[in-house]
């Protein structure tokens, strides 16, 4: 067993089985490409994103509010904008929902906020809400 140190531990069980180590920062550097080239797994493709465009289709096709239908869309927080964001060639905006009561979002691809049109009879209001990486525990189904 080595004498406890900053830049590496050895961790053992009550039946003094190794359990792993724990590296400091000038550890790791120094063996972090090995580790992961050896045991990382191999890097994996990210699922393509699907838009529910059917859904867009059908509130398109149902489309009963008294002004014409929009494809604009603008991201208030970082300033992207588009006139149709089925056009754009890169895309700005990723189609994320759509209903046929008329709520509609999208994914900024700027700064990844969740942009909402919200479609009423005379009006539409938008809402743009900053990225969250994870939902809060009020959202996942549990206690928080």
């Amino acid at each position: 067993m080595y004498p406890i140190s900053s830049e590496f531990q050895e961790l053992f069980d009550a039946k003094g089985q190794c359990l792993g180590a724990i590296l400091g920062p000038e550890a790791w550097l120094t063996v972090r490409d090995l580790v992961l080239a050896r045991f990382a797994p191999a890097q994996v493709a990210a699922p393509e994103v699907v838009e529910p465009l059917q859904d867009w289709h059908d509130l398109v096709q149902f489309w009963d509010f008294k002004y014409p239908v929009d494809l604009d869309v603008k991201c208030s927080l970082c300033g992207n904008e588009t006139l149709d964001w089925q056009q754009d060639e890169p895309r700005k905006f990723r189609l994320t929902a759509a209903n046929l009561g008329g709520l509609v979002t999208f994914r900024c691809l700027g700064c990844q906020a969740k942009v909402m049109k919200r479609h009423f009879k005379d009006s539409i209001k938008v809402e743009a809400k900053p990225f969250l990486p994870e939902k809060s525990a009020r959202n996942l189904g549990r206690p928080g």
